[in-house]
């Protein structure tokens, strides 16, 4: 009796084990993709706001105010813009993680049932 409790034991052990051993996995291949992205999106937005930069500084006169200033606009809504769709690949990465935790909870809720069920299911047949 107390062999097959430690071998259910163990083997409820091993599947716990291996499933915290995948969610782990999963939950930072969402984090290194989302950190790709932001990190992607950073390097843009200095890229832009660095030459945006270089060229005020050499503005000399009103008319090329004017023309730095219809820019910087641009510039302004085009990283906003940037921004709201790095935003919505960042839910839609986190959203594919989360649904791919619940799966393998499921998995892990169904294994732990049918391994409870087989022994009971044994002693009844019996």
């Amino acid at each position: 009796m107390t062999q097959q409790f430690n071998n259910q034991f163990f083997a409820f052990t091993k599947q716990a084990t291996e499933s915290a051993f995948k969610a782990q996995t999963l939950a930072l291949k969402g984090l290194e993709t989302v950190a790709a992205l932001q990190l992607k999106a950073f390097e843009q937005q200095t890229r832009d706001s660095a030459a945006f930069v270089a060229e005020a500084l050499e503005t000399r006169d009103a008319d090329a105010l004017r023309t730095l200033w219809e820019k910087g606009a641009t510039l302004g809504r085009e990283q906003a813009e940037r921004a709201v769709a790095v935003s919505q690949e960042i839910i839609a990465v986190t959203q594919k993680t989360a649904e791919s935790l619940q799966a393998l909870a499921q998995e892990q809720r169904q294994a732990a049932n049918d391994a409870v069920a087989a022994p009971v299911a044994k002693k009844v047949a019996k």
